[in-house]
């Protein structure tokens, strides 16, 4: 699969200030080398400091969810780090609860019951 540049850098342009900082912050080795520079770019661009970037990930991390490795968890509803987990069910269909599990929840998705 080939990277294409303008697409990642649409992205990023389009993309918020604080999911641009997540992305550096917690995802960085996911993500292509490419990828890193096209987003610490447009960071430096909307004038967003390595400084602030290394606040803002101390921040989450304080307030967020480590596994076992140290690394922050991923919200199980999107991609911001995640801050509380709690026991839910995962449903059949919307309709019928089958199995207790365990979900990570953003600030976003906090406060919702899913499905």
């Amino acid at each position: 699969m080939s990277f294409d540049h303008e697409r990642v850098r649409a992205n990023a342009q389009n993309a918020s200030t604080e999911d641009l900082m997540d992305r550096i912050a917690f995802w960085r080795d996911e993500l292509e080398p490419a990828a890193v520079e096209i987003i610490a770019a447009e960071l430096r661009r909307r004038g967003i400091q390595p400084d602030a970037v290394e606040a803002h990930r101390q921040a989450r991390e304080a307030a967020g969810v480590c596994r076992i490795d140290g690394t922050v968890c991923k919200c199980s509803f999107c991609d911001r780090p995640a801050c509380e987990r709690r026991w839910g069910w995962h449903w059949l269909r919307g309709w019928f609860p089958v199995l207790p599990c365990r979900y990570a929840y953003c600030e976003v998705h906090r406060g919702e019951r899913h499905q």
